[in-house]
C-alpha cells in the first residue's frame, strides 16, 4: 500500500479560499491524481492555522493573518468524502490543554504535528524568520529538536511532520557546526518512549536542501530505536500528489522498513509498503 496523508487542499495563498476549495470537486480533483500515483489512501491534513479556531491556541501574528475558516465546515466536507480526516497542528509549547481540547471534539482519522516556529520566529518564511545575521545554526538545531522531543511526548499527535524541518534551507549558512546527530538524540528518545510515528516526507525534494525528510542518519537512529513510519508529500496542489514516491520507497527499503503506518479514527494499523508509480 502506498498513502499520502500530509496534503492540502489549497496551495498557499491567502487568497484560496475555503468556499473554492473545500468542495467534492476539488476533492475529487486529488483523488483522480492520487489513483494515477498508485496511492490506495489518500488523506487530507489542512494547516490548522488556516482556521478561525486555532486563535484560541495562538494568537501569533501570522496566525492572527491565515486563520479565516471555519474549522468545522472543512472537517465536515472530508469526512463525507472517501479521503481520511486529517489536519496538521502547529505544537505550540504551553498550550497542549488548548490543542488538545481543539482536536479532540471533532472526528479526525489522524493528527500530524508540526513545527514551524521556535518561539515567535519562523524555520521556514522569511516573514518573521529566524535565520537573521545573530542567529547561531548550532542553538537553532538544538532548540528545534528539543522542541520535537516535546511534541512527540505531548500525545497529541500521531504523525510527526517533515521531523527535520530545520535543514529546510540547505546548506547557505545555516548548518550545524557539529555532527547533526548530536541534535537528534533527543527527539529520538521522545520518538522512542511515545511511539508517535515518524512521516518519511518527499517535500525536501523540492525545497532548497533537495533531500527526503528525515535525513539518513536521522532515519537511522529512528529506525534503530523502532519507530514507525508514515508516507506522505506535503503536496499543495494535485500535481503534487505522491511527488517523487519511487525515491522515498527506495528510501525506506535501504533503511529496512517494509511497512508503513495508515490511520483511521485515530488508530494506526501497519501495511506492507506497495510499489511507486513515477509521475510526470
Amino acid at each position: 500500500m502506498l498513502t499520502d496523508y500530509h496534503v492540502h487542499l489549497r496551495q498557499d495563498d491567502i487568497e484560496a479560499t475555503a468556499e473554492s476549495h473545500f468542495t467534492p470537486a476539488n476533492i475529487d480533483r486529488y483523488r483522480e491524481h492520487a489513483d494515477r500515483a498508485g496511492i490506495a489512501e489518500l488523506g487530507f491534513a489542512e494547516h490548522m492555522y488556516r482556521f478561525a479556531e486555532a486563535l484560541t491556541i495562538w494568537d501569533h501574528p501570522f496566525w492572527k493573518e491565515w486563520a479565516l475558516d471555519d474549522l468545522d465546515l472543512y472537517c465536515e466536507v472530508v469526512a463525507a468524502s472517501p479521503a481520511r480526516l486529517g489536519i496538521e497542528a502547529d505544537f505550540v509549547p504551553g498550550a497542549e490543554d488548548r490543542t488538545a481540547n481543539l482536536l479532540d471534539r471533532r472526528p479526525f482519522d489522524f493528527v500530524i504535528g508540526s513545527i514551524h516556529f521556535i518561539g515567535d520566529r519562523s524555520l521556514d518564511t522569511e516573514e518573521f524568520t529566524i535565520w537573521d545575521e545573530r542567529s547561531d545554526p548550532d542553538e537553532i538545531w538544538r532548540r528545534y529538536f528539543e522542541t520535537l522531543a516535546a511534541a512527540a511526548r505531548s500525545g497529541l499527535f500521531d504523525v510527526l511532520a517533515h521531523p527535520d524541518l530545520v535543514k529546510v534551507w540547505g546548506r547557505a549558512g545555516r548548518m550545524p557546526s557539529r555532527d547533526p546527530r548530536h541534535f537528534y538524540e533527543p527527539a529520538v528518545e521522545a520518538i522512542a518512549d511515545s511511539g508517535v510515528s515518524v512521516e518519511v516526507s518527499t517535500a525536501g525534494l523540492r525545497k532548497a536542501v533537495g533531500e527526503i525528510y528525515p535525513s539518513d542518519p536521522f532515519m537511522e537512529m529512528c529506525v534503530d530505536a523502532g519507530a514507525t513510519f508514515a508516507l506522505s508529500s506535503d503536496a499543495h496542489e494535485p500535481a503534487q500528489l505522491g511527488f517523487e514516491y519511487p525515491a522515498a520507497v527506495d528510501f525506506l527499503a535501504r533503511h529496512g522498513v517494509r511497512e508503513i503506518a495508515t490511520f483511521e479514527g485515530r488508530v494506526r494499523r501497519l501495511e506492507p509498503v506497495g510499489e511507486a508509480v513515477q509521475c510526470r
